[in-house]
């Protein structure tokens, strides 16, 4: 295996960005960020890339932070590092293709946080997740008291967050943290089928979805309604929605451009 921190690969359109420090639990610092949102970059950027699927190299997803590093961090620097991540892990959320987390295993802090930015999970049956910040004196730093509520409501969340609790698979599941558990070795086959059922669609109505969600949930109700009226009226001028709408009356599969 490639000795890069963050393999990148691409094959069917589908970006695959593999977190590569087994021997440290892919735990998360400051050059993992760099190189993460390097690939969040190429994912964007690629006109052969159509989404992308996040895992981990390894018996972990991403383990948390580097604790060594982060115990050196001054008030400023673990600032300044929170910021950073939630900066790449906001990036994540906001790409405007979508991405999939293929949670392998171990998810706790920073990996969790990580995850949630992704726009679906997919977890082995292998995997666990946690929030245990709390076990080392410290708070989620990169998203997690944020998003951890927005999927598992505001009760389970703090349960998660006060206690340090791991949980399994099976109850993320439950609890509404992951969309699917399957069998590892059927984990990654797993994920390309379900991006590959999305990437069938229009292009520029997944990104006018993702739009839509992430940036309505910050606003009033009407505000986020005439938020998606205009990605609506946005799709109507789009070759795309003709060509999807033309498709459905001739009974035919549609050519999407992305225009």
């Amino acid at each position: 295996m490639s000795d890069s921190v963050v393999l990148f690969d691409v094959a069917d359109r589908i970006a695959t960005i593999t977190l590569n420090r087994p021997d440290k639990l892919n735990a998360l610092n400051d050059n993992v960020f760099e190189l993460l949102a390097d690939a969040v970059a190429r994912v964007r950027n690629g006109g052969d890339i159509g989404g992308a699927i996040v895992t981990g190299a390894g018996r972990a997803f991403v383990a948390g932070a580097d604790i060594g590093e982060l115990q050196s961090k001054s008030p400023g620097e673990a600032v300044k590092l929170s910021r950073r991540g939630q900066e790449v892990f906001r990036q994540i959320e906001m790409l405007e293709k979508p991405v999939i987390a293929a949670v392998n295993g171990f998810a706790f802090g920073g990996g969790c946080e990580l995850a949630m930015a992704c726009h679906v999970r997919v977890a082995s049956d292998q995997a666990k997740f946690g929030q245990p910040e709390v076990k080392l004196g410290t708070i989620p730093g990169y998203g997690g008291t944020q998003r951890l509520p927005r999927l598992v409501g505001t009760g389970r969340a703090l349960q998660l967050m006060l206690t340090g609790d791991p949980i399994d698979a099976a109850e993320a599941l439950r609890l509404g943290l992951v969309n699917a558990v399957v069998p590892a070795s059927e984990l990654l086959p797993a994920a390309r089928a379900l991006l590959g059922r999305m990437l069938a669609n229009g292009p520029l109505a997944l990104g006018a979805c993702i739009d839509a969600v992430h940036r309505g949930a910050a606003l009033p109700m009407d505000e986020a309604l005439a938020l998606e009226s205009a990605q609506f009226g946005l799709m109507a001028a789009s070759a795309d929605m003709r060509e999807g709408t033309t498709a459905f009356l001739e009974k035919r599969p549609p050519r999407f451009t992305g225009r």
